[in-house]
């Protein structure tokens, strides 16, 4: 098995105001990250990281895996121009397809149990008839709920029975072909779902009771989830298969264990973690993993919990939001995004003519936080000290930068104005933000991808937002 060095990060793209991809390949750079994973083949992102040398995992949604599934013909044509062309024409350093993201996950109900594993085959047949197939490899990021343990340690580890058959047919194609198997750890979620997990397990200081598995000690969840998964690899004939731990990290808003002291203390351990090169207790040596992730998005869809918008080591604009050293760098510490453009220096906030109980600005309020971003606010968060009319300028301010301070966007009826003084406490951590300048490059691909679909919710929580004021 090769040993891996260096760290990668996941570069999402699912942000109102992207920042450049040229910005980002430098951020990238700066940093010394060594890998990134993309979640599409995005044309700008792969032609930015042409000649940068940073090894690139090129990602395939889940809603192209029945396409590729159906048609040989249209995973040659998806990989002629999405890996060939990049390679030979870009020189980008692609390794890895990874085909879907997280496809098996039990709240998608089944949907991409038939597709997922002949959509692999036929991407890895297109990449052999491109003469690719030994300096690319194809993999399927899942998460880690694919597998369980019977006995809830390590060893009793085994295949979720449901899909069994189905991940051991992936497994083995995956290790005939030379592929590595990847997985998405979060103690996070785990902490975040239920309430009695032990919180002290979720970091790498060693504080927590260690877990007793015949004899071998198990003092963080991660050791524990990544060695149930090499025990269910190991059981089922296939111990030696290479692991890519897919994505890992910690939100740092949303939620109330989603903060920045959290972030930074998990981070950097699993950094240490992975410098000492020792590995997890049943697989010793260097681990081969991407953070989750490198910048926040703020659109993503908040289906799963406030946090999700809040992942990334750096801000929406490439500022990093804690200290961290990922032992890359001289001195240890982030390195900013470098000529990051900002809007002009206003903001739109509540008038202070304006009535509270205005039956326009429950309404209002929905309306900004369902189009923008509110999830700074509310019980343990970043913004969860600001006083009603606090809340509801943020709201207001939110809507205003994601729609580049266009007038129309601070006209919220007889309630809103334009400040050029910045409304951010100064008591706090709590920050009105000014967006950055647009970056209209492959605007085509990310219209709409703002969808109403999470309008509702969004607008509900920001009402339990209201029931708190």
């Amino acid at each position: 098995m090769q040993s891996v060095g260096g760290i990668g990060a996941n570069w999402g793209t699912q942000a109102s105001h992207p920042l450049p991809p040229d910005t980002v390949v430098t951020l990238l750079r700066d940093n010394r990250f060594q890998k990134v994973k993309l979640f599409d083949a995005d044309y700008d992102a792969l032609r930015a990281l042409g000649k940068s040398g940073i090894e690139v995992m090129v990602g395939i949604p889940n809603d192209m895996l029945a396409t590729f599934a159906g048609s040989l013909k249209a995973a040659e044509k998806w990989v002629s121009k999405n890996i060939s062309t990049h390679i030979s024409t870009n020189n980008v350093n692609i390794r890895y397809v990874a085909v879907g993201n997280e496809p098996f996950l039990k709240t998608y109900n089944g949907s991409f149990l038939t597709t997922t594993f002949p959509a692999l085959q036929n991407i890895q047949s297109a990449l052999i008839k491109a003469g690719l197939s030994s300096q690319v490899k194809v993999t399927i990021p899942l998460n880690a709920d694919v597998y369980e343990s019977s006995s809830g340690l390590p060893s009793g580890g085994d295949f979720r029975a449901d899909i069994h058959d189905l991940l051991l047919a992936i497994v083995k194609f995956l290790s005939d072909n030379g592929a590595p198997f990847t997985v998405n750890i979060y103690p996070f979620i785990s902490l975040y779902t239920d309430s009695d997990f032990p919180v002290e397990y979720a970091f790498f200081d060693g504080n927590a009771s260690p877990i007793n598995d015949g004899g071998t000690n198990y003092y963080n969840m991660f050791d524990a989830n990544h060695d149930t998964l090499v025990w269910a690899l190991q059981k089922n004939g296939f111990g030696n298969l290479p692991i890519i731990v897919g994505e890992i990290g910690w939100p740092t808003d949303g939620d109330i264990n989603a903060n920045p002291t959290y972030a930074q203390r998990f981070n950097q351990g699993f950094m240490s973690h992975l410098s000492g090169g020792k590995g997890t207790p049943m697989r010793p040596g260097p681990i081969d993993a991407y953070m989750f992730s490198l910048i926040d998005e703020d659109a993503k869809s908040i289906d799963p919990g406030n946090f999700e918008r809040h992942w990334g080591i750096f801000a929406y604009d490439g500022t990093p939001k804690y200290p961290l050293n990922l032992g890359t760098t001289n001195s240890n510490s982030l390195i900013p995004a470098k000529n990051v453009q900002y809007l002009e220096k206003k903001w739109c906030v509540m008038k202070p003519s304006a009535k509270l109980d205005d039956p326009q600005v429950a309404l209002s309020v929905s309306y900004a936080c369902a189009l923008a971003d509110c999830t700074e606010l509310g019980y343990g968060t970043t913004c969860g000290n600001l006083d009603a009319r606090g809340n509801i300028s943020f709201a207001f301010n939110s809507y205003y930068q994601k729609n580049n301070q266009q007038d129309e966007a601070c006209k919220f009826p007889n309630l809103s104005m334009v400040t050029k003084t910045d409304p951010s406490p100064s008591n706090s951590n709590c920050k009105f933000g000014i967006m950055i300048q647009p970056y209209y490059g492959g605007a085509e691909r990310r219209s709409g991808r703002i969808g109403r679909t999470w309008v509702l919710a969004a607008a509900s929580s920001i009402f339990l937002l209201w029931t708190m004021l």
